[in-house]
């Protein structure tokens, strides 16, 4: 088993890393998408991002269970990739009329869940903490648990990577 966080900003080039891997492996690969259509222009985006995955790929749209996800298509000899963490998270704290357990439950079934996993997995991500520290409750509580999630896979995974301007720069195990 090994577990790969790849960490940016956008269009840092971190989901075209995670696809370039993928295609790289050789093996089938499940895509976990977390993505949720709000409003056209996110429609629109997703519909880019249908189009730009190889054919052959499964597709799992899931954007609150991703632990269960992960359980039910990580396996030898396949790859998956979750695209992305930050998304995930934005769901999962936005579910109407929750009280934050939802994210706690959410989170901690995810850090159990990665050391169980078999086959090869990619967790796409934003890195959120290196602006300024956003105005309004929520966005701060979203930059405070990004980062606290980020440090909790980051320790857990076998390679983290962070993307700059299309460079991938290795934090921990081998150069991808």
């Amino acid at each position: 088993m090994s577990v790969h966080l790849i960490l940016g900003g956008a269009r840092s080039g971190k989901s075209a890393l995670g696809a370039r891997l993928a295609v790289q492996s050789g093996l089938p690969v499940v895509f976990i998408a977390t993505a949720t259509a709000g409003d056209p222009e996110m429609t629109e985006r997703i519909a880019r991002h249908r189009l730009s995955r190889p054919a052959a790929w499964q597709v799992v749209e899931e954007p609150v269970a991703l632990a269960a996800a992960l359980a039910g298509h990580a396996a030898q000899g396949r790859f998956v990739v979750v695209d992305c963490l930050t998304l995930w998270l934005a769901n999962v704290l936005c579910v109407p009329g929750d009280d934050g357990s939802v994210w706690q439950r959410e989170r901690r079934a995810l850090v159990e869940q990665l050391p169980r996993l078999s086959g090869s997995v990619v967790l796409v991500s934003n890195e959120t903490g290196l602006g300024v520290v956003p105005m309004g409750a929520m966005t701060r509580r979203f930059i405070d648990e990004s980062g606290w999630l980020h440090q909790e896979l980051a320790a857990l995974c076998d390679r983290v990577t962070l993307m700059v301007a299309g460079l991938p720069l290795t934090l921990k195990g081998s150069a991808p």
